[in-house]
């Protein structure tokens, strides 16, 4: 999961900066501005940049906004499972 984030960042940052840099008002306009909100959106704690411009780049959004919240889903779901077994296995019924 860790592998696939870093690789889905680093494609999804090339991918901002080319629908991005050339729009007209967007503050996403180099390389490091592209990582940057990318991965703040990954994180889900968003950023102070503006959301994007372009049709293309704000439906990358909500792609890596979903992407975010199902990871965290997965690992609560996850952490949640280990304890229920653990509980489980000290204290059978």
């Amino acid at each position: 999961m860790i592998v696939t984030t870093v690789l889905l960042d680093a494609v999804a940052s090339l991918l901002i900066l080319a629908f991005e840099r050339h729009a007209a008002g967007t503050q996403i306009t180099n390389l490091g501005d592209s990582v940057f909100w990318t991965s703040t959106q990954l994180l889900t704690v968003s950023s102070q940049l503006p959301n994007p411009i372009s049709t293309p780049a704000r439906v990358l959004d909500i792609f890596l906004q979903a992407y975010a919240i199902s990871v965290v889903a997965v690992l609560a779901g996850s952490f949640g499972a280990f304890f229920h077994r653990r509980g489980m296995e000290r204290d059978p019924l």
